[in-house]
């Protein structure tokens, strides 16, 4: 078998992740086709969930964590009147109970105390750490670990569909909010208890659905060549777009890319000092990373690899 030639590319996919993988089962398929030399998921999404998963290459890695911080969109399903061990629906059944007869007003007044600043404790079923290890190793041992409350934002929940025992919702929330405890939460609420039965993260960091590939289209892809491939590869500064873009000339780009402070007079900048903004290098039009305003210079926060770009 020939070895693996990895590559040297730079940029962000978005992938409609299958049921049944881990995030870093499936960003290792995407990876393999790619042959990217360096590569890093932004937030896991549990086997049984599918959806959107951005999927960074390369220098774009620098960036991951914008994503991971960024606010979420999630279509889930409820299954109400069941508990479960898990929370969702592969755990074992703990307790079974009569759903009650709703009217609409009665559920949008359950379903509005969970909109805003809510606190949650999260599941025992997650990928959490305490000392070094997942929560849910304890919890597959039967061990109880306490965790403390957090508080997250759910900027809407909208009720898309309901039958006798389900409840289909489209729910926007910030990071580190668990649907899993969103959902046992409601069933608490409503006095029969719940447990998820499916999810699937439509956005993240306002990227478009539309964007999303699947495993099997980017192996499709792949079999046209590579050429095909990088077209569906999205520029790295797409993640911090959220950012303020700043230009530099030749003369100040050179100065950064040495890891060297510039003034930022003349420069059209975030006034307040400590604001990250994105760096482009004028003439080029080049991403050069992140820059942060530091009393009357820039410092460089974060820049792409310099290596090429030192040159010009």
């Amino acid at each position: 078998m020939s070895k693996t030639k990895w590559r040297s590319l730079d940029g962000i996919v978005l992938l409609n992740k299958p049921i049944g993988l881990s995030s870093n089962q499936a960003l290792q398929r995407v990876r393999r086709l790619y042959r990217a030399a360096k590569a890093g998921h932004t937030g896991a999404l549990d086997p049984l969930a599918t959806g959107m998963l951005p999927l960074c290459l390369g220098e774009a890695t620098k960036f991951s964590q914008f994503l991971l911080d960024a606010d979420k969109r999630y279509l889930t399903c409820i299954r109400l009147g069941q508990r479960t061990t898990t929370g969702d629906r592969e755990g074992d059944i703990l307790t079974e109970e009569v759903v009650p007869d709703l009217t609409e007003e009665e559920l949008e007044s359950v379903l509005n105390r969970f909109r805003g600043d809510i606190e949650q404790i999260p599941p025992m079923y997650s990928a959490l750490k305490h000392e070094g290890k997942p929560l849910y190793e304890y919890a597959r041992k039967g061990i109880v670990i306490e965790r403390k409350r957090r508080q997250v934002t759910i900027s809407n929940i909208t009720l898309v569909s309901r039958t006798a025992n389900t409840l289909t919702l489209d729910i926007q929330c910030s990071k580190g909010t668990y649907i899993r405890t969103i959902g046992e939460d409601i069933g608490e609420a409503l006095g029969c208890g719940a447990h998820l039965h499916s999810l699937h993260r439509i956005s993240t960091a306002g990227y478009s659905p539309e964007g999303m590939l699947t495993l099997e289209e980017f192996e499709a892809l792949a079999e046209q060549g590579e050429e095909i491939l990088d077209t569906k590869l999205m520029t790295m500064d797409t993640a911090v777009e959220h950012l303020d873009r700043v230009e530099l000339s030749s003369q100040h780009t050179r100065e950064m890319l040495f890891g060297r402070t510039v003034s930022h007079a003349d420069l059209s900048v975030p006034t307040d000092e400590g604001v990250l903004f994105r760096m482009y290098d004028q003439a080029t039009q080049r991403f050069l990373g992140l820059g942060v305003l530091k009393g009357s210079v820039i410092k460089p926060h974060r820049l792409v690899n310099t290596s090429e770009l030192t040159n010009f």
